[in-house]
């Protein structure tokens, strides 16, 4: 194992599992914290995808901690703590808190936080992570409704979450190469630093920073950091590139979209699935909580649909419904509610010969995974920047496409199907 990743939700993993495999190492995706003494599997890349973003501190970094020893254990010979490229998080964590805890177990006395993914329009500057051409504090992150969003300075956010000292590396350095950003890295550490936000424009940036950081006990980033670090270890001749498949066979059965974000992304993904003719039907967290809708509801009424429909189930509101669900439920009540009948209803869904799932949310694929019984994914092809196609392995036998809220065009619920084949084994 070169890499052990540990990834503080199920998309986030998907996503950093798809950017290592597109760098050609093999990689697996492993579900939840392994069990004591477990055998994780030979691959050049493992990665723990965990539920630790919006969890309290403590049991992040317990968690976190827990998953970074396994993978020590094992051989990993570096670690990588993967979040989001927004940097969902509060005051309180989990990113500070996790990454210092990381750091002592690791040993490591100065990381780096690179949140930055290009591709998917994340880049940070002067300190300031953009979504797009918006400062994050301008985007619609700014009303993400676990971890509202609303300081674009990440020296300032990571800074209020931990005692460690933060600091930033800047654009002008990062552009005069490795060997310059690797001597800036022992100029900050010899002055205390501990943690430093990097900046990052383009996927060459990326690549400078992967490289500066070779050897480095623990990093810290979004998906895009894992574009350099996986090109020091095939560089080094320690790993054979594979290509990605273009297209992945997938078991023969019924298709569902289910749907738990309230991201911008997703609602208009919504939007053009329902102009697409796609068969929709909306849960409500209050009906739910007051018995008026239930999940066997939703799962009978997809189960109804022509099967070779591909129903979409979905809770995903705008943010000034989503505020008055949450004064009547709580913030962390109404995504709880929201969650669990997802999850019911995918168990109910499987039992009725659904095999095909594309999930949106970070927090809504934990709890479908966990009621699926998945316990580590294959990569597949990539649908959208972060998005691939996985396929489960062993049993239950199914394709899935885990999507992070933010991530995909509007028109991803109605193409994704496009790279499935017909069924046969996953190579």
């Amino acid at each position: 194992m070169r890499i052990g990743a540990v990834a503080d939700d199920i998309t986030g993993a998907t996503d950093l599992c798809l950017m290592l495999t597109r760098e050609g190492l093999r990689t697996v995706q492993v579900m939840g914290l392994p069990e004591s003494g477990q055998r994780l599997p030979e691959a050049d890349a493992v990665v723990i995808a965990l539920k630790s973003r919006s969890i309290a501190a403590e049991q992040a970094v317990d968690l976190s901690r827990a998953a970074a020893r396994a993978l020590l254990d094992q051989g990993a010979e570096q670690i990588l703590f993967k979040y989001c490229s927004t940097f969902d998080s509060t005051d309180e964590g989990n990113i500070g808190p996790v990454t210092a805890a990381l750091m002592e177990l690791t040993g490591t006395r100065l990381t780096i936080a690179c949140p930055s993914f290009p591709a998917a329009g994340r880049t940070t500057y002067k300190g300031h992570l953009f979504v797009g051409d918006a400062l994050l504090s301008d985007s619609p992150l700014k009303d993400h409704p676990l971890n509202p969003m609303r300081d674009s300075n990440l020296v300032r956010v990571l800074q209020r979450q931990t005692s460690m000292k933060v600091g930033l590396a800047q654009i002008g350095t990062i552009w005069q190469g490795s060997d310059a950003l690797r001597k800036e890295f022992a100029v900050r550490e010899a002055a205390g630093d501990n943690i430093l936000i990097v900046d990052t424009l383009t996927d060459a940036d990326l690549q400078t920073i992967g490289a500066a950081c070779e050897g480095m006990p623990l990093v810290t980033g979004g998906s895009g950091i894992a574009l350099g670090l996986a090109a020091n270890f095939v560089r080094a001749g320690k790993v054979s590139p594979r290509p990605i498949p273009a297209r992945m066979p997938a078991p023969k059965g019924r298709a569902a979209i289910l749907a738990g974000s309230c991201s911008a992304a997703t609602l208009g993904q919504i939007a053009a699935a329902r102009a697409a003719g796609l068969p929709l039907f909306g849960l409500d967290a209050v009906a739910l909580a007051e018995g008026r809708q239930t999940a066997a509801e939703a799962a009978e009424w997809a189960v109804a649909q022509s099967p070779d429909s591909r129903p979409l189930i979905y809770s995903s509101a705008t943010p000034e419904k989503l505020l008055e669900v949450q004064q009547r439920l709580g913030r962390h009540g109404a995504g709880t509610m929201i969650e669990q009948a997802l999850g019911e209803v995918a168990q109910r869904l499987k039992e009725a010969g659904f095999v095909r799932f594309i999930v949106a949310g970070g927090e809504t694929s934990g709890s479908v995974v966990a009621a699926l019984g998945v316990t580590m994914l294959e990569i597949g092809p990539e649908i959208a920047p972060g998005v691939p196609w996985t396929r489960s392995v062993g049993s239950p036998d199914l394709a899935l496409a885990l999507k992070s809220g933010n991530f995909g065009a509007p028109d991803f619920f109605v193409r994704a199907w496009d790279l499935l084949e017909p069924e046969a084994t996953l190579v």
